[in-house]
Formats: C-alpha cells, structure tokens, sequence
C-alpha cells in the first residue's frame, strides 16, 4: 500500500513536467553527451597506458593529451547546459505547484481552515513546496545523468572484457535491496520532520502575532520553552533522517568494494598470464572506479526522491481537499438584488457535535430593514449571519434572498451582493488607498476618498505624512482601532452592497471612537439590508427589528421599546449594561 501510494505521487509530481518537456528533453540529450565522454575517459586509459608509456609511441604522446583537453571542455559545456536546464525546471516547477497550492488554499472553505493552523498551512506552502526543487532539478540530474552515466561505463567495461565485466557488475543487485529498505525508512521520517516543521511554523506565527500578549503576561520564557520543545522533537526527526542517509553511503561503499576486490584479483590474474595488457586492464579498472561514483549518487537521489515524496504526500493531500467552487452546487447567477432575506426553520450543527449551534430560526428581513440579533454569549449571533453568505450551510431550513434560495445560486454572484464589517478587521501591509480600494485596482482616488468621507475617515487620514498613500503597517498596526474600523467601513462602502453584515463592529472600541464609528455604521447601512450582531446597544436601538437569541433558538423578537416592556432576557442585558 504505501509504496503504492509513493509510486502514485511520483507519477503525480512528474506531470508538473509537462510544460517543461522542450528544456528536459534538451537536458536529457546533454546528460548523455556528459556520460558518453565520461565512458571516453575510462577507454583512453588504455592507449595512455599501452600507446605512451609501454610502447613510448610520440605520436601518441601529441595526440592524447589534446583529446583529453577537448574531451574535458564538451564535457563542461554540456555539464554546464544540463545543469542550467535541470534547475531551471526545478525552481520553475517548484513557482508552479506554490502558485496552485495558495490558489487552492484561499478557495477552500472555512471549515478547512477552522480545522487546520494557518502556520501549519504556511509550512506546506514554503517548506513542504521548497523539497519540490529538491525533487525536480537535483533528483531528475541524477536520476538521468547518473542512470546514463552507468549505461555507458557499463558498455565500456562490456566491450573491454566480458567476463571480468560480469565479475563486476553482479554485485549491483546486492546494493539495491538496501537501498530501497532505507529510502523507505527516510520516506517516513521525512514525513514526520515536515510534520515537526509545521509545528514549529504554527508556533512561531501564533506568538509573534499575540506578542502583545505574550508580553503583558511577561510569558517570555514560556513561549521560548515551547518553541524549544518542538524545536528539540524537530531535531530529533532530522537526526533520524540524517542518520539513515548517513548509513546508505557506506553500505553503498562496501557493496562497491566487493566488485572492486574480485575485479583486481581477476584482472591481475589476466594480466599476469599475458591474457591481458596492462592499458587494458587500467582502462577496465578506471570504468569500474568511475561506475560505482554514479551508483554512490543515484541511492543520495533515491534518498532525495523520498523526501520529495513525504512532502508531496503532505501537499497533494491539500490540493484533493474540494474547494468552495466545486462543492457548490448553485447553478444559476443571483440577479441584483432588492435586500428582502428570509432565514426559513434553520437549523446548524457544526461537525463533530451533537447539539446544535441553531434551532428552527425564523428570519425576515424586508428591503433596507435593520434586523439586530443579541444574546448571551454562545447563543448562535455569528453563526446565524455567517450561514448568509454562506460561510456554512443550514443543516435544516433555507436561506432566500428576493425568494431565491442561496443554495441554488453560484457563491460567487451571492457574495458580491453581501458586505461585512467586523470586530476582527483585517487590513493588508501596504497603503491606506489600496486596503479602501481593496480589490479594485480600476478605481480613482476621487472614488477612494468619497468612501473615505462617508465614513468619516477622511479627516484622519489627511492629517499623515503620506495621506492616502501612508503604509499602515501590518494589520494596520499603526493605527488606532476606531481608525481601522473606518477604513474598514470605507471598504465596504466603497463595494456598495446590497446586504450589510456588522459582527460587533464597535464592540472593541472606546465611547470617542465607537461613537465616529456609529456615524460611518449609519452612512454605510442607508438604504440596505443590514444584519447587526452587537452587545451594545447603544448600537441597535434604532433597528427595525430585534431579535434575541439564546441556546440557538429565537426566544424573544420585537422593537427596542416593546421588548424592554416584556421584562425578559433583553432587559436583563439591557440592564446589565446599566
């Protein structure tokens, strides 16, 4: 099974090759020039030997050492050409297969990447992907070069001498059992030290993200006591794999010396009984040290191989993961929508659990109506509004938009329609216009700073150094939170949605900031659907509906007034608040 398993992953690997065919193919061809005139260095031992120092021949004396000076410059040339071409393919393969793992990485969907680090994943896109080069351009050079290579000495040794050629080569089988048992074994090895990579790139990104953290616990110490616990684990697995690739050269050695022992016996046997000259049993001599350097490096590519194929086993495990697009199953395209969204008996468990998140909720939202859900904590707020733009899927119910079903529309038309702002903004390293532009490398600066000013983010932005064009920073580091939330409102402004998510959007801020940050909320939500998932109510009292939910289920529904008259769980936590 698991060799059936590798041979299916190397063949998988090799059609990334595909595109590349013209440049191995002229590689190949080099390879087997570099291994021609390897064979020629070998069968010149003879009339060296023989023509030069035995029978003193001058002419051969001029003639010889030219050729060899010739031989060695093709030789380099054509090493050079095949080099160049093999690494070529390799760093272009490796491009390549990064390029489609991060593509398939942002298509597939949360549930993915709820289940797995984000560092985790990070290492399969850097470490795992950088083994591919390893693979291509250094494994596919030996693998060829070397097989050629043998080929040809192998030809050599042949023609010289048959049978001393056959005492030579029978101990070739013996070295290939072990060195198939100890590639497996590095295989598995490999596997598990990209496994402790992962590890330790899932740690480092988790700290220095929450180094803020880290440092208001005074966890210093802490923190770099993991990173040394899975720092030792990785080394452990290294040291394995480094262990079994250190032990494949001397078996490879001693198998090497067993055919080199027979050999001189045999050959100086021959040669002591004038069956053979001296030149030529020198020259046979020379092809067999020659072959057994290209056996020594085609089990370090074997050993190479297996490492490529831990890490494609890891990657290729990612790309058959079904992304969003393929488990969508909406066919038609969402027309333009008026905003009216119905949540009809919905009901949501998340995987692996046995109660659910949601109960039979029902929802409607006419056309520019502002719907707010509240709730204790763990009542179902976010699930319910990350169920619209179909983040997850009802397990029971429908969701319509306009009387369209989500589920039968492509995500792609439903999502354009729907915006969101949330506690949790995220913004990318660069500057201030690209993050509100977003997406829309079309639109003018006029464009950009009308956004800006519908959510009141303008004012701010004008008063740094670079204005629009000032880098935040990563994340957005150098601002305020109010000001980030403004940037993130101007986004979503900008995007002019139909349908509104606002996830506790003011949740994190301060009285000044949440209150520039209420005036952008009601620039932004003006003629649309808004959904507004807060604690705070100062935020939702205007709302045209409230509904509050506990358990996952609806308990209470109304407006701010009425619901603070029925005395219930809304007026504890309208209470609470003071």
């Amino acid at each position: 099974m698991e060799r059936s398993e590798g041979i299916t992953n190397y063949l998988r690997l090799l059609r990334y090759l595909g595109p590349y065919w013209k440049r191995l193919a002229i590689a190949v061809v080099c390879s087997a020039f570099v291994s021609g005139f390897t064979g020629m260095y070998a069968y010149l031992a003879r009339p060296v030997l023989d023509d030069i120092f035995i029978n003193k021949n001058m002419q051969m004396l001029i003639i010889l050492p030219l050729v060899l000076l010739a031989i060695s410059l093709l030789k380099g040339l054509f090493t050079y050409a095949q080099a160049y071409l093999m690494n070529y393919v390799g760093l272009r393969v490796v491009a390549d297969v990064r390029d489609q793992l991060y593509e398939h990485l942002i298509r597939l969907p949360l549930t993915f990447h709820i289940k797995n680090a984000s560092g985790r994943l990070l290492a399969r896109v850097l470490d795992d992907v950088h083994l591919f080069q390893e693979a291509v351009s250094g494994m596919f050079k030996d693998v060829v070069q070397q097989s050629l290579t043998v080929l040809v000495l192998v030809a050599v040794i042949f023609y010289q001498n048959p049978k001393l050629a056959l005492l030579a080569v029978v101990v070739l089988p013996l070295s290939i059992y072990p060195m198939l048992q100890l590639g497996k074994r590095l295989r598995r090895i490999a596997l598990t030290g990209q496994e402790r990579i992962a590890d330790l790139s899932a740690l480092i990104k988790e700290s220095l993200t929450g180094i803020r953290v880290v440092k208001a616990f005074v966890r210093e110490t802490f923190e770099a006591g993991r990173f040394h616990d899975v720092n030792t684990n990785y080394f452990r697995a290294t040291m394995k794999g480094a262990q079994v690739a250190a032990f494949t050269s001397p078996v490879m050695e001693f198998v090497g010396s067993i055919g080199v022992a027979g050999v001189v016996w045999y050959g100086g046997y021959l040669v002591i009984q004038d069956v053979m000259t001296p030149g030529a049993f020198a020259s046979f001599l020379t092809a067999v040290f020659l072959l057994y350097n290209p056996i020594r490096r085609l089990a370090h590519a074997n050993n190479t191989i297996q490492r490529a194929l831990a890490a494609a086993q890891r990657i290729f495990v990612v790309l058959d993961e079904e992304t969003e697009c393929v488990l969508d199953r909406g066919q038609r395209v969402l027309p333009a929508v008026k905003g009216t969204i119905e949540l009809q008996g919905v009901t949501f468990y998340y995987a692996e659990t046995e109660m659910p998140a949601l109960v039979e909720i029902d929802i409607t939202a006419g056309a520019g109506e502002v719907v707010a859900l509240v709730g204790p904590s763990g009542s179902g707020k976010t699930t319910c509004v990350n169920l619209i733009p179909r983040f997850y899927d009802p397990t029971e119910g429908r969701i319509l938009f306009d009387g369209h079903d989500i589920r039968e529309v492509s995500l792609q038309s439903l999502r354009q329609q729907i915006g969101m702002v949330s506690q949790d903004v995220l913004l990318f390293e660069g500057t201030i216009r690209s993050n509100i532009a977003y997406g829309r490398d079309d639109l003018g600066i006029g464009e950009v700073v009308a956004a800006a000013e519908g959510a009141y983010a303008h004012n701010f932005i004008t008063q740094l150094p670079d204005e629009y064009d000032a880098i935040i920073g990563e994340n957005g580091i150098k601002l305020s939170g109010g000001e980030r939330q403004r940037i993130a409102i101007a986004r979503a402004m900008l995007r002019n949605p139909r349908v509104l998510i606002l996830d506790e959007a003011t949740a994190a801020l301060d009285a000044e900031s949440e209150q520039m940050v209420q005036l952008a909320l009601l620039n932004l939500m003006k003629g649309r659907t808004t959904f507004v998932v807060a604690h705070r109510f100062s935020t939702i009292r205007q709302a045209d509906r409230i509904v509050v939910l506990n358990h996952g289920k609806i308990i209470e529904t109304g407006g701010h007034e009425a619901l603070l008259r029925q005395d219930g769980v809304y007026t504890h936590l309208h209470r609470m608040q003071g």
